[in-house]
């Protein structure tokens, strides 16, 4: 008769065998590693998709441009994501393959639910074969569909779902309770930018400025993503940062 930790550890480093209680225990540590990500935000507007990312520069001497967190997949697709930065970028060159197989074979652009679910499917399938690991990372999704802003999570088991506005990474709890209360469906880009700084602030406890903040959107104007610039960033942070110490000055009085 093997002792209890033995058994338990044959369930914990096989990622094709489930445990007694029904649990990929591979699959879970996957997630863990998300959890453990910078905070990635996606709002679903109006008018368009906005995603806002935490960088988290850990090193004065990094250069900021060298982190990137937000990765344009097609002209009206991008994708923000969190944790495992290298399985983050294997996707997202994934992701781009299939956009562009899609475009040659059919010469028109990939609808953002199909390449979500090819995404997805890829996923789940490192969750049924030996020799192979989850990816550590989720992705937010976003982009236009048949002239309508769409936004999608995934996670390392393959799930995917889709959502007005959510977040993924170590901050997720503390930004939904923000878009719980305050998420509005008729909201512009311009409405909902500083409601993600506000979660954003909120999930990092006050900890972020202008070059830890990466923003995108995708436009339903123009059905093309735009990845802002630092200067751009600065504006909004800005105005967010004035705002919150004109509301901290009418509380003291």
């Amino acid at each position: 008769m093997q002792p209890m930790n033995a058994q338990m550890g044959g369930y914990d480093r096989a990622i094709t065998v489930f445990s007694p209680d029904g649990r990929l225990y591979q699959v879970e540590y996957a997630r863990e590693a998300v959890k453990r990500g910078t905070t990635a935000v996606g709002i679903k507007c109006s008018d368009g998709i906005v995603l806002i990312v935490d960088k988290r520069i850990s090193s004065k001497l990094l250069e900021q441009t060298s982190i990137e967190k937000i990765f344009m997949i097609d002209e009206h697709i991008a994708v923000a994501s969190s944790g495992l930065v290298g399985d983050a970028r294997a996707l997202v060159d994934r992701a781009r393959v299939e956009s562009q197989i899609n475009r040659v074979t059919y010469n028109e652009s990939i609808d953002i639910e199909t390449l979500s679910k090819k995404l997805c499917d890829h996923m789940q399938t490192l969750t049924q074969y030996g020799g192979a690991r989850p990816y550590g990372t989720a992705l937010l999704i976003a982009g236009i569909s048949e002239d309508t802003p769409r936004l999608f999570e995934t996670d390392p088991s393959g799930t995917l779902l889709e959502y007005k506005a959510t977040a993924i990474g170590t901050g997720r709890p503390a930004v939904m309770k923000v878009f719980e209360e305050e998420y509005d469906e008729s909201m512009t880009i311009q409405n909902a930018i500083p409601m993600g700084l506000k979660a954003l602030h909120a999930a990092t406890e006050g900890r972020f400025d202008v070059n830890n903040v990466e923003m995108g959107v995708v436009k339903l104007e123009n059905q093309l993503f735009e990845k802002m610039t630092k200067e751009d960033v600065k504006i909004y942070v800005d105005e967010f940062e004035a705002s919150i110490a004109s509301s901290e000055e009418e509380t003291e009085e």
